[in-house]
């Protein structure tokens, strides 16, 4: 049942809250926000991008349950995000969480993402994981390029459909128990810096013109650009690329990384043809 009392009805009531530098995981979101209201669901969308938007108070007592959304970065949800929801409090809620992944290295996420929220008190019912165009496509790599497509769309539909029958007990079963991966967390801190050893030149403006919209610093999800010096601060910058997702003047860039593609494939045993056939999966 999606109401309390048939006599005077409420809706169902999740919140949707997502982190997306470049827009991937908003793209998901926004198909599960659609899937969600045809379902005559009450969704409160969250955007936890921008820097502000988590530093504001969050109570989740008004929901019923919750959607997280995250992109994978070194094989994790970013630490900012990881760091945010560590001041949650999930008082046995249950929820779910979905993951954008540019077709490298996203297992362990659901592991630890699990292993989180239940520390917080969260109840996980199901997690998924959606194909989108690699973050560093930007730099001069060509990973599962023109997604999320069609079929992970409908892949989120099929997510979505899954995920509220398990929020409203019509399927009363958690997610499985995922193995426990070969790398440790301290493990994976250190993996965190290998995006630094390749962007070796941070988001920056340099000589380029630029009309000084302020844009870049104003959704820097770390406080780390400078609009007026047009750089990134190495201390703050995650490489997210969301100011330049978003440059109006298409200014900034960063050192081109393209001689590291073949190593890249080489290094995982894959192609780019074999990245691109990789499918966005649900687990329940």
């Amino acid at each position: 049942m999606l109401t309390m009392d048939n006599r005077n009805p409420s809706p169902f009531k999740i919140a949707l809250i997502y982190f997306s530098a470049t827009g991937n995981t908003k793209k998901i979101a926004d198909t599960i926000e659609s899937g969600l209201e045809n379902q005559n669901i009450s969704v409160t969308k969250i955007d936890i991008t921008s820097y502000e938007s988590r530093k504001k108070q969050l109570s989740l007592s008004q929901y019923d349950a919750v959607i997280f959304g995250f992109p994978i970065y070194s094989l994790r949800a970013p630490r900012v995000c990881r760091q945010w929801l560590e001041q949650l409090d999930g008082n046995g809620k249950k929820c779910s969480v979905f993951f954008t992944f540019g077709g490298f290295g996203k297992d362990p996420a659901h592991y630890y993402m699990k292993e989180l929220l239940e520390k917080r008190c969260f109840t996980p019912v199901s997690t998924a994981e959606f194909l989108g165009v690699h973050t560093f496509n930007r730099c001069g790599w060509q990973a599962a390029e023109g997604r999320p497509n069609q079929a992970d769309f409908d892949a989120a539909k099929e997510y979505t459909q899954k995920t509220l029958r398990r929020f409203t007990g019509e399927d009363p079963n958690v997610i499985s128990t995922f193995d426990k991966p070969m790398y440790s967390s301290e493990q994976l801190d250190m993996a965190e810096k290998f995006r630094f050893q390749l962007i070796t030149q941070l988001p920056s403006r340099e000589t380029r013109s630029c009309s000084m919209c302020m844009l870049c610093e104003k959704l820097c999800p770390t406080n780390a650009m400078d609009a007026e010096k047009g750089i990134s601060d190495p201390a703050f910058c995650i490489a997210c690329f969301r100011c330049m997702a978003n440059c109006p003047d298409g200014v900034l860039h960063t050192n081109d990384i393209s001689d590291t593609w073949d190593n890249k494939l080489k290094m995982h045993t894959t192609t780019k043809e074999e990245i691109n056939q990789m499918e966005s999966k649900i687990y329940l």
